[in-house]
């Protein structure tokens, strides 16, 4: 028999799973921490919808998750994880543009994140948190290259907050439309890896050229 949406996010321990995997997937990209923050919401909205019916909060479901916690902890696992990827590439420069540079791969990941923060700065640290891979080239590039923390810092508390609301926030409105089920969870998922690739097709997406000056 297969377990239920319900019965694989039982309990508190999600929170501390969810934050885990939130942490350590900025160096382990690999990691499916977006898809269990989409499926943790999808099952939070089995409480809510049941809150609602019956009228109060006595009446939840008595081991869903709760939405606000869940995003308390997205975002904060999220920036958290960022910090210590930026702080470990930052004393570790030498060793990591030496580790970077055997890898053809991460060396183009690491130039076309110098194109996009002269592009874009800010606003495209955020949107890299929603593309694969972003956050850890982000986190990392900005410590190697040594960018102040003022610089990096705040973008990437807010690109951790946009992305832990809309993760958060695809999974309820799954839950809702669907259903606390796994196809109300699937769908969201979908939704986040559109996301993500769209975030990455605007990251890659070449600068355009400037125009000519008029003669004189």
């Amino acid at each position: 028999m297969g377990w239920s949406l319900q019965e694989l996010t039982a309990g508190p321990w999600i929170y501390a799973v969810v934050t885990a995997s939130i942490l350590l997937d900025v160096l382990l990209p690999v990691l499916p921490s977006g898809i269990l923050v989409v499926t943790a919401a999808t099952a939070a909205s089995a409480t809510t919808a049941v809150t609602v019916a019956g009228g109060g909060a006595a009446a939840a479901a008595p081991y869903a998750p709760s939405l606000l916690p869940l995003l308390l902890c997205a975002a904060t696992a999220s920036f958290l994880g960022d910090l210590a990827a930026y702080q470990l590439a930052r004393r570790g420069g030498p060793r990591l543009a030496r580790t970077t540079a055997r890898s053809r791969r991460l060396t183009a990941a690491q130039e076309r994140l110098g194109e996009t923060l002269a592009r874009g700065g800010g606003p495209l640290i955020v949107l890299a948190r929603f593309a694969p891979a972003g956050r850890s080239v982000v986190s990392l590039g900005a410590g190697a290259t040594g960018r102040r923390r003022r610089d990096f810092l705040p973008w990437s508390a807010l690109a951790a907050t946009a992305w832990a609301t809309y993760s958060v926030g695809i999974g309820w409105l799954g839950g809702r439309w669907l259903g606390a089920t796994w196809l109300g969870a699937a769908v969201p998922v979908l939704a986040l890896f559109l996301a993500g690739t769209l975030a990455a097709y605007v990251i890659r997406r070449p600068a355009a050229a400037p125009e000519p000056a008029p003669a004189a």
